[in-house]
């Protein structure tokens, strides 16, 4: 080891931090983000400067891209030579850049996302508009750096003689930092700068009626004009970029959606794949063709509709669910002063004409300076031709060209230049014409340096150059608005009858918590009982339903889950389903108790809830919608008071009728009768009020909506079962501690375990089904037993040491 060598001890967090910070600076400042002042990154300033450099200008011919992509990469760019012509050719394209600063004869990709050529087969030079990005940069306007191994010069920025950075844009990504600039109207910028020329102290809504929003170059319709003052406020900002389109009228009664303009940056062969694998997959019914009719005259995509449907609905489904409606985040960061920072749309502005103002001013300090140089030449000329013999005689006695050059200053007080400007005439300029000429060229640069002069001395007569030069441009190169601006965001509404076909479906919901829903060929194929369960398992709900009702099912533990009847799992009849706890968690020991079906979430009905600790409530309808995690969380509808209490029973009142009667009856046999209008109104998260006073180890089995001459059917724990008419219960208040419907024994006593209000189906009551902790079920038919008094304990109809003990009794699901 050379006793030279210098050995650092460095903790790898400080070399990684300081690599990195370096790293960063690179990319931030010489790759990834445009500079406010051209508008440019360093790669599209070193293909436009390159280019201008090799004459390959647009008022000559186009030349090969890679002889271009070589020259950038050999003298200014040491980078790959893919990046360098993908900035090229991303310069060229019309749907990307709203006034292209490449022209390009060959393939330079397309809208569907189709590469360009290879660069040998292309060719390239640079627009006419671009020419006004170089214009004045010969005139010593711009800073100057080496190049990346000092053999040549490179323009630090471009004179960029109108606002590039909003006119193109930019996107880019670097190390911590990202940049979105949408494109605008060239026309309505500028109108902006020469605007804050005269008024610096300008509001952003002064400015905003200049510059109304994004200009994309592929047209749409831009949504959100606060949304749009919100990103020229503060650099970010997101609206909403919708694809033009018409309706046209077909044979048939069809109907044709036809799309002529879409958002900026989408790619239109997968739009189109988007929209028609929509159609494939019968996402939604009605489209029954999608074609891309575009060609050499313009974008076209025609969606074929099929007769007689929504095509509102079909069009709205389009928006929310493809690229036909995208969201533009507006992120407006560039270079500043050498630092990257987010731009509202008066510093852009601002920025701009500062730098513009100096472009001038640097111009004009150039052609002051050559017009003093060249006033001096003249002068010096003028009195060569007067003492013209003099001259010549003291050139013709030197005795070469520097010497009758320094013999000329010795002699007469020539300056250098004027001198050799003399020894260089030619003798045919020895003539009065020419110095008629040369006095009228003297006049001509006395004027020309008297202007430069108030120019640079008058910051007004500056602005009258900068702004005389902008509208000529304007002039030139400006164009109508392409995409349209409304001032809100339409709030797009897919009806189900677009997303969902109507279809008849039958739904299944299990004891155990399994649901599914089949096809009407599949359930009718299958045999009834062939239903797919557990052998303990069994049906508490079925029923044919259309796939766009809605499924609302309720817990014991006070927890309601919902769902769509289209989201339920799609089997066959034979199979199992899915079961409830797959999406929503439920305790080991929570059961669903009592589901409704219904055609849609406008109901206006109250659902009647009772508790087995004496407490029951109405809650309306709307209060209980869900919300949009309902896939994952059920939603609270009863507040249980303790961890004992469950909710034993759901009822339903279509139009909040109140005329029906509440029958509540305890597991010892108390039963009361009251009103419904005496129950309160109240939220889901509440409890309510008292339906009946229990005792010591009491609880409620149950509760029904009664009407006065409606029969009830009562199961006990040993096994009896009786019918009895709802007015033997007599009709008192609500929370009264009700009457005896169970004669009382002094050794093991009847216990009321279920009763259901029995139903009634061409005057005959329906079948009741009792179920056992056996797993058993028993069937009864009420109309073989008469009707008991109050005092009556039934009749025996289970034996229990075979079947099990009466758990709970409902009418049976036909």
């Amino acid at each position: 080891m050379s006793s030279g060598t210098n050995i650092e001890k460095l903790t790898l967090e400080d070399i990684m931090s300081d690599r990195f910070s370096r790293y960063s600076k690179s990319i931030i400042q010489e790759r990834a983000l445009p500079d406010v002042r051209d508008g440019l990154k360093p790669v599209q300033r070193r293909i436009l400067y390159a280019m201008y450099k090799d004459g390959n200008t647009y008022d000559k011919g186009f030349r090969k891209s890679a002889k271009s992509v070589g020259n950038v990469m050999g003298n200014f760019h040491p980078h790959g030579d893919s990046s360098i012509y993908e900035a090229l050719v991303r310069m060229s394209q019309e749907w990307k850049l709203r006034d292209p600063l490449i022209e390009m004869h060959g393939n330079n990709g397309s809208m569907d996302g189709d590469p360009a050529a290879a660069m040998r087969y292309t060719e390239a030079r640079t627009s006419k508009i671009a020419s006004e990005m170089l214009r004045d940069i010969d005139k010593d306007t711009v800073n100057w750096i080496p190049n990346f191994d000092d053999t040549e010069q490179e323009p630090v920025v471009l004179p960029s003689r109108f606002p590039n950075l909003l006119v193109n844009g930019a996107t880019g990504i670097s190390a911590g930092y990202a940049t979105e600039i949408p494109p605008h109207n060239l026309g309505e910028v500028i109108d902006a700068v020469i605007y804050l020329q005269k008024h610096p102290d300008a509001s952003l809504n002064d400015l905003m009626n200049f510059v109304k929003g994004p200009d994309f170059p592929t047209g749409g319709i831009i949504q959100g004009l606060d949304e749009i003052k919100k990103a020229y406020q503060t650099g970010r900002g997101r609206i909403v970029v919708r694809s033009k389109t018409a309706i046209e009228k077909l044979r048939g009664g069809k109907q044709l959606i036809r799309i002529t303009e879409i958002p900026y940056e989408v790619n239109k062969l997968q739009l189109v794949k988007q929209i028609d694998e929509i159609r494939i997959n019968k996402k939604i019914d009605g489209i029954a063709e999608v074609r891309d009719e575009s060609d050499r005259n313009g974008l076209s995509i025609a969606i074929e509709l099929k007769r007689d449907v929504d095509q509102k609905g079909i069009f709205n489904y389009l928006l929310k669910n493809t690229d036909l409606q995208i969201t533009y985040n507006f992120n407006v960061v560039a270079i500043d002063k050498m630092c990257p920072k987010r731009l509202p749309l008066k510093s852009i502005l601002s920025s701009y004409l500062e730098y513009q103002r100096l472009i001038v001013s640097n111009r004009t300090k150039y052609d002051l300076m050559v017009a003093k140089k060249r006033e001096h030449i003249v002068d010096g000329l003028i009195k060569a031709l007067s003492i013209l013999d003099k001259v010549i005689e003291t050139i013709r006695s030197s005795n070469n060209r520097k010497d009758a050059s320094n013999n000329l200053v010795k002699a007469y007080d020539f300056s250098e230049n004027q001198a050799d400007s003399i020894v260089a005439l030619q003798l045919y300029r020895l003539t009065n014409t020419d110095v008629t000429k040369l006095k009228a060229e003297k006049a001509e640069l006395t004027h020309k340096i008297t202007s430069f002069n108030r120019i640079l001395d008058d910051p007004m007569k500056l602005d009258d150059v900068l702004k005389k030069e902008l509208l000529s441009i304007k002039k030139e190169y400006g164009s109508e608005r392409k995409t349209v601006i409304e001032n809100e965001i339409e709030n797009i509404k897919v009806s189900n009858k677009i997303t969902i076909p109507d279809e008849t479906t039958v739904v299944l919901v299990s004891h155990d918590g399994y649901l599914k829903r089949s096809s009407l060929r599949s359930y009718k194929a299958s045999e009834t009982d062939d239903c797919g369960l557990k052998e303990d398992d069994y049906p508490i709900f079925l029923k044919k339903l259309s796939t766009r009702d809605h499924l609302f099912m309720f817990t014991n533990k006070g927890h309601l889950i919902y769902r769509p009847i289209f989201e339920i799992t799609d089997v066959k009849w034979k199979d199992t389903g899915e079961h409830i706890s797959q999406t929503i968690g439920l305790d080991s020991d929570e059961q669903i108790i009592d589901i409704f079906d219904f055609k849609d979430l406008k109901a206006n009905g109250m659902f009647v809830i009772a508790t087995s600790d004496g407490y029951i409530k109405r809650t309306e309808f709307s209060k209980v919608i869900p919300g949009r995690t309902y896939r994952s969380h059920s939603l609270t509808y009863e507040k249980l008071k303790n961890a004992n209490a469950k909710v034993i029973k759901v009822a339903y009142i279509e139009n909040n009728n109140t005329d029906s009667e509440v029958v509540v009856i305890s597991n010892i046999g108390m039963a009361s009768r009251f009103m419904l209008n005496e129950v309160s109104i109240n939220g889901p998260r509440t409890t309510g009020v008292k339906s009946i006073e229990l005792r010591d180890e009491e609880l409620v089995c149950n509760m029904a909506l009664v009407h006065d001459n409606d029969v009830i059917g009562i199961i006990t724990q040993r096994g009896s079962y009786k019918n009895m008419l709802v007015n033997e219960i007599p009709l008192t208040s609500r929370g009264r501690r009700g009457v005896q419907i169970l004669t009382p024994l002094k050794r093991n006593s009847y216990e009321v375990i279920d009763f259901a209000k029995l139903s009634q189906f061409n005057e005959v009551h329906n079948p009741l089904r009792v179920y056992t902790s056996n797993s058993r079920m028993h069937d009864i038919v009420p109309d073989d037993h008469t009707i008991s008094n109050r005092k009556s304990n039934g009749s025996m109809i289970i034996d229990i040491s075979k079947e099990g003990n009466p758990q709970k009794i409902t009418n049976i699901i036909l």
